[in-house]
This record gives structure tokens, sequence and C-alpha cells, in this order.
């Protein structure tokens, strides 16, 4: 009876000493939890995680709750979004010992406020059945989505509250200069061009694969590796000959999106929030990601599934440093110069 108590009170008092991390993440975010299970184990903790809309709406949360953080770990900010966070002042810097293990070419931040968890390539996707419909040449250039005959075909994403809808913007003005990205934007809006608020109402809703309208969408260079991944019956030892979607490498529409993870200002668990990023740079972890949020593993070395012989990876041309100084600069002349325009 005694042993029996004194064991009751012995794990009442480690459940109460146990801390809880609040980690804030893109709604896109995913991660096995048999994987989180084994940080929490190893740390006597439990994490909570907040889902915080599209990237770019969780950066705008974040921000507007700088005073009083609302978690103390963020993850799925982008190199095209750590200037404004930065210049928000709302990332502590940490640079996890990982950070050695990923290329430097991949790396956000040396100085440790984000640290680079993964990598993807923001692409146009097309549906190959909802294309062959069209009875349309697939289109070679951006100015082809302004075409007559093209109307009416494209989804993206805004950029004022989607990561890839602003590393599309960027591209844009990398590849078009700003006034040539504008008038592209306004031509290819009154084309038909939809512009959504982010990534799942773009692919699940509005996309034709899904059952949408778009045969083109803005989303990832992995995509169609993710779509025979999910496809009933796939076989791993019998794949198809090809996915369902592919991938359209339009000159100044692909961009190089890296994603990390950092620790908020004011968290009050620095040391667990540290380990943490840690964690999400360690070997179960970066295997565990590319078939989960279909994007590639920033740690050298580590093994991808067979099927992502799906995801091309095209040459990028590099972003000029005017392009990424300032890209809420960017964002706002966007919003003016097309979404408001006339």
């Amino acid at each position: 009876m005694r042993k029996t108590l004194l064991l009751g009170l012995l794990l009442a008092g480690a459940a109460q000493a146990q801390t809880t991390l609040t980690v804030i993440t893109h709604d896109s975010f995913s991660l096995s939890k048999e994987r989180v299970a084994q940080f929490e184990r190893a740390n006597n903790a439990r994490v909570r995680f907040v889902k915080g809309g599209d990237a770019g709406e969780l950066l705008n949360r974040l921000i507007l709750t700088r005073r009083a953080p609302i978690a103390d770990v963020v993850y799925g900010l982008d190199n095209s979004m750590l200037p404004r966070a930065r210049a928000a002042g709302i990332l502590e810097a940490y640079r996890s010992p990982a950070l050695a293990r990923v290329p430097a070419a991949l790396r956000l931040d040396e100085g440790g406020l984000l640290n680079t968890v993964n990598s993807g390539l923001v692409a146009l996707n097309y549906d190959r059945a909802a294309w062959a419909k069209t009875g349309l040449p697939l289109p070679r250039s951006l100015d082809d989505l302004k075409k007559p005959e093209y109307a009416r075909l494209t989804v993206v994403t805004s950029p004022a509250t989607s990561s890839p809808g602003l590393a599309f913007l960027l591209a844009t003005v990398n590849h078009l200069g700003e006034e040539g990205a504008w008038a592209w934007w306004r031509e290819a809006r009154a084309n038909g061009m939809k512009v959504v608020r982010g990534w799942s109402d773009a692919y699940y809703k509005e996309f034709s694969k899904n059952g949408g309208k778009y045969p083109i969408v803005l989303s990832y260079a992995s995509s169609p590796a993710a779509e025979v991944y999910y496809a009933d019956g796939y076989d791993p030892k019998k794949p198809p000959a090809q996915a369902p979607t592919a991938n359209l490498f339009l000159p100044g529409s692909t961009f190089l999106q890296l994603e990390g993870v950092g620790i908020l200002k004011g968290t009050k668990q620095p040391q667990l929030a540290r380990r943490f990023v840690d964690f999400m740079l360690s070997e179960g972890v970066q295997a565990d990601i590319p078939t989960r949020m279909w994007v590639y593993p920033a740690v050298s070395g580590t093994r991808l599934d067979p099927v992502f012989r799906f995801a091309e990876k095209p040459e990028v041309p590099p972003v000029k440093a005017s392009v990424t100084a300032n890209p809420q600069r960017l964002v706002d002349a966007w919003v003016t110069q097309v979404l408001r325009a006339r």
C-alpha cells in the first residue's frame, strides 16, 4: 500500500515538474508524433504546437504580439521574411551546433536568428489530365499567362499573406524588374489569374487536381512527388511512369525558399527552446521532414525517399541583393500597384 502511494506521489511530482514549450508554426507544418514524443521524454517536457496561418500571417501575428510573446519557438519563417523579422526584433539569436552540417549556401543567418531546417523550390505546377483537356500547348514564359488563350487557368497566392506568394513575387521582380513585375501582375490578373490567401486554399480548393477550376497552381517543385506518394494504390516497388502533376519552370517563376526555426525574444524557456532548435536539425527529424512537408532537409547526407525522383530540381537564378533587402517594401508596392490598381 505504501509503495503504491509512494509511486503515485512520485509520478504526480514528475508530471508537475514537466515544463511546456509552445512552438508556433505555419499551417503546413507536420512532424511525426513519435519524434515529438522522443523530444518530450528526453527533456521531461510537453510540446504544444500552435498553427499560426500561412507564413505571412504567422509573421504578422508575431510582430503584433512581440511585447507579449505567444510562443517560445517559431518554425516556418523563411529567407523572404527574415529581413522583416530581424527589423521587428522578434527573434533571439541562437546558433545551433548542428548548423555546421548545413551547407553554407543554405544557411539563413550565421548569427542564429533563424537556423535553416529545410529548403524548397517554389514553382508553378500543372494538372496533366486537366491541361490535356484545354488543347493548348504548355506556356513557355510568364508572358504567355497574359495571353487570352490562357485566361482563367492559373491560381497563385498573395505575397501579403503567403510565403510561396512572396517568393513568387520576388522571383518576378528579380526577373522583370519592379515596373515590369507590376505590369505583368496587373495584366495577368486582368486575364483571370486568381490570387488567394494561402497555399492550402490554392492547392486544395482551387487547383483542378483537387476539384477546383484552375489547372495551373503556385506550389512547390516537390509537389508532384507528393501526388505520387499519396495516390491510391501507390506501391514504392512499382512506381508509376509519371506523376499526375508536373512543374512549369517558366523563367522568372521559381524561387529557392529556405525555412528555419528560431527562438522568440521573451521566451520563458530559453534552454528548452535551444534544445528544440537542435532537435529540428537532428538526424531523425531531418529524415522525417521530406515526406511530411515535401521539402528538402537542410542537413547534408540526409537520405531521401525514392519518391523524390518525381521532384525536379532546376537551376534557379541568383536573386539580386536589392530584391531581398526589403521584401516588405515590395509587398506594400504590390498592394498599391497591383491589388488596388484599377
